[in-house]
Order: C-alpha cells, then structure tokens, then sequence
C-alpha cells in the first residue's frame, strides 16, 4: 500500500531529470531492447522542444536532426497545434468510431483525398504507420476473399524495407537484425532484392541493376503465380533502411507489372508523406505512380498526436460494392480509429504545410543535400544520399569493396555520442547515420547541422584510429 501511495504522490511536473531516468530504468520497457538489458534500461532524456531544437536532461540544446522519429515536421512548441488540440478535447474528446462519427475526421478525408493522387478518394484511419499497413494488408486479404480469390494473398516486400512493428506489418520487414529473434508469417510474404543502388554488383551499370530489379520482379510474379500475389508493398524511399532511393524509372515499371497482373500496389508513405519529400504525398509528384493504396502516419500530425490512415482507390470500393457478397463485413477497427483530436490536430497541421512550410521545405532541400553530400570528402564516408529533406551517411570501411564497417557495428552509435556533445541528436543505424530535420529548418541551421557532423565523423575516425579498428 506504502507503494502505492508513494505513485500516487509523484507529480510528473516535479520529477527531475535523475528521478525519471531510474524510474525508467525500473519501469518502463523500451522500444527494441535486447534481452540483456529489457526492463532495466533508461534512454536519453528528452526535456523540451523549440522549433528544430530539443533539450535534454542536462540543459543541452540539440538539433533534433531525426526530427523526432521522421515526424516532428512542422517544429516543436507550435501554439495552433497545442490550441487545435485543446479546443477539440474542449468540444468532443472521443467518439466510439463503430457507430457515430465525427466531424473531424470527415473533413480530414476530404483533405487527404483532395491531395492524393488518382482515385484515391477515401480514408480509412489507424493510431499510426505499423496500424495503416497492417490494415491496407487486411483490406487485401478481405478484397480478395469478397471477390472470390481466397488464394490471391502472398505479400512481395524487399530487402531493406521497413514496414512496421505488427505482426503482418513486420513480416515485410527486410533490414538487418529486425528479425533475427522474432517470428512472422513468412508463409504470406516474398522478398525481392534491395533497390540500393550503392550495394548494387560491382562493375553493374545503373541502367543494368534497373534491369535487374524489374526482371526479377516479373520472373517472380511468373514464377509464384499472379493468382497467388494479392499485393506490392512499398516505400518510395526506404527510409529506416537507410534512405535507399531505387533508380529513377523502377517504380513506374513495378507499377505496370502490378497493374498488368492484378496486384494492389501499396505505396508505404508513412515517412515520405506530409512534406518530407516537400509534398503531401510522393507517389505521384516525385515518382510519377498512381497507387492503389497509401499508407500515411507520422508527418500527418508532425507527431503531436498519434494518427495514421489508408487511403484507398474508389475502383476498388466499387468492386466490393458490385461483389454477390453485400453482407460481408471488413471485420477490422480500431478503438481510436478517426479519433477526433488527432483529425483535428491533422487538420491544422495541413493547414500550416499548405500555407508555407511545403513551399519552404522545396526551397531548401536542394541546399541540404548539397551541404551533406560535402561529407563524402571524409574518408570514413561511403557514400552520402538522400531526396527532399531526408539524407543518410553510409560510412564504410573500404570504398572500393564498401565493407560496411564489420569489425565495428556500432560506427553510427559513435558518431551520434560525439554529435550529442556537440550540439545535434542523430539517427544511427549501424554504420549509417541517417538526418530527417524538421522542414522549418533554415540555411544557417543547416550549416550548423552539418558541421556538426562532420566533426562528430572526424573524431569517430581519430577513435577508429586510436583503436586499430580502422586505417583509412
């Protein structure tokens, strides 16, 4: 009882940074642990945000150069979505989506669909991007069985994507490591090969890998059967795969082979979405694909409300609704489905994009892929790439065999512990450090982001060094 008293008296506005930190370590599992150190681990913590900036426990003002996790797009600390929130939890905090609806969230579909390429023209929403995926995949399986091709479900995925942490959703996953210890339907899914243009066979021209992936794409539809393969999902740039930007030409073809075979392609948005890649979607302005399915989350709030959604073609509602099966049910939802406070913070969110920060976020994205690319002058650095304002630095061992650091997987991790004392959070993902600032971002800042890193490059290389780990 002592214990729970003691709880019970904890105000979380009084708890310091020290306090927090072994309460975590007590309580709180962390997202991806390992088995050696779940349940008893604390992370950086993160006190408050201002625009690109954020805090930490210490009073450090970093960049925040993931922008939270891709998402924080419009900045932290904005009022009109802080006022959006209030005033909608003021008005109506919650409605049961299984039989009344809210006025939010009908506007919302109306905005979406307004900027979706095609015909998609209706929304479906979720709690966030492993939710939308996991639901576009249920919306397959369910459109296949109304239409009478119950054996229409295998999934094609790729080496590199990353596409959730459900079940179904993970099961497409194909980055290193994800799910070494983890079990997935495996029986439902096909891997392709990576579109990574950087680990491509040596002495492959561009135009030859295109070739490659495209022909192995149709050797394998023809090889499994297109009565057998209900969807293609994909990202149109791997994002958590370390920003893989396939070669200019090879998502048109996929979708012509998905629509030549009658395979639902499923555009993952979730990262490239709400002004990323400096439109509200991608598939079409950037890419020039029209699919038949997107899966959106993250940037659709700029993380200030968990939300997500699927936006799905008006052809294939018509399907359904022509089908000899008018009683059966998409037996799926969620409890938070169109709940009204995030629409309403989506909203305003949209708003803002639509107003300026789209327009900016074009303007500068060409300066902040010149300003990274200058880091493949550091001999540690492999490769740089990136589109819009999303970029990664692959660091490699050798350039000419790209040995991707074997002898030290935890490059990334070094580089962003000198970084952090510097002044700027980043992302590492083994032996890549991959940047995702908020779209707010100036040219100045962008300098200081990139400075930044590149000395927290040049002191992990001195550490390398030091340790006879590396002798480039």
């Amino acid at each position: 009882m002592a214990a729970v008293q003691d709880l019970r008296a904890t105000d979380i506005t009084e708890t310091s940074g020290d306090d927090a930190i072994e309460l975590g370590k007590r309580h709180l599992i962390q997202p991806w642990p390992y088995a050696g150190s779940v349940g008893a681990e604390a992370r950086a913590l993160i006190g408050e945000g201002n625009g690109i900036y954020i805090t930490d426990s210490s009073g450090k003002r970093l960049i925040d150069g993931p922008a939270g996790m891709w998402c924080v797009n419009i900045g932290h600390r904005r009022e009109e979505l802080a006022k959006a929130m209030y005033d909608q939890a003021m008005a109506l905090s919650y409605n049961t989506p299984w039989y009344t609806m809210n006025a939010p969230s009908a506007e919302l579909a109306r905005r979406i669909a307004g900027h979706a390429p095609g015909d998609l023209s209706h929304v479906f929403y979720t709690t966030g991007g492993s939710s939308a995926v996991e639901t576009a995949l249920r919306f397959m399986q369910f459109y296949n069985n109304v239409r009478g091709r119950p054996e229409k479900k295998l999934i094609l995925s790729r080496g590199g994507a990353y596409h959730g942490s459900t079940y179904l959703s993970a099961s497409l996953n194909g980055r290193p490591r994800d799910r070494d210890w983890m079990d997935g339907a495996d029986e439902l899914v096909v891997k392709l090969s990576s579109p990574d243009p950087f680990r491509r066979p040596q002495g492959m021209s561009l135009a030859a890998f295109t070739d490659f992936l495209v022909d192995e794409f149709r050797d394998t539809v023809a090889r499994v059967g297109a009565d057998k393969i209900g969807a293609f999902v994909g990202e149109p740039v791997q994002a958590s795969g370390g920003v893989v930007i396939a070669p200019d030409g090879y998502l048109k073809r996929i979708r012509e082979i998905c629509r030549d075979n009658d395979i639902l392609y499923i555009s993952d948005e979730v990262v490239t979405a709400f002004g990323r890649l400096g439109y509200v979607f991608a598939s079409d302005e950037m890419f020039g694909i029209d699919p038949d399915m997107i899966t959106f989350a993250k940037g659709v709030t700029s993380g200030y409300f968990p939300l997500g959604g699927v936006i799905i073609s008006e052809r294939l509602l018509e399907d359904l609704r022509r089908s000899n099966h008018p009683d059966a049910m998409f037996g799926h939802g969620l409890t938070y489905t169109s709940h009204p406070i995030g629409c309403a913070v989506a909203l305003k969110n949209l708003d803002l994009l639509e107003e300026v920060v789209l327009a900016h976020a074009q303007e500068v994205a060409p300066y902040f892929q010149a300003q990274l690319k200058t880091l493949e002058e550091l001999p540690l650095v492999g490769e740089v790439r990136g589109l819009g304002l999303m970029g990664c630095v692959e660091c490699v061992a050798d350039r000419d065999s790209k040995d991707p650091l074997q002898l030290d997987k935890d490059v990334g991790k070094r580089i962003d512990a000198h970084c952090h004392e510097l002044g700027l959070l980043v992302r590492p993902l083994i032996n890549m450090c991959v940047m995702s600032p908020p779209l707010i971002i100036t040219r100045e800042q962008i300098d200081d982001m990139v400075g930044i890193l590149r000395e927290g490059i040049s002191r992990t290389m001195d550490d390398l060094h030091k340790e006879g780990v590396w002798h480039g």
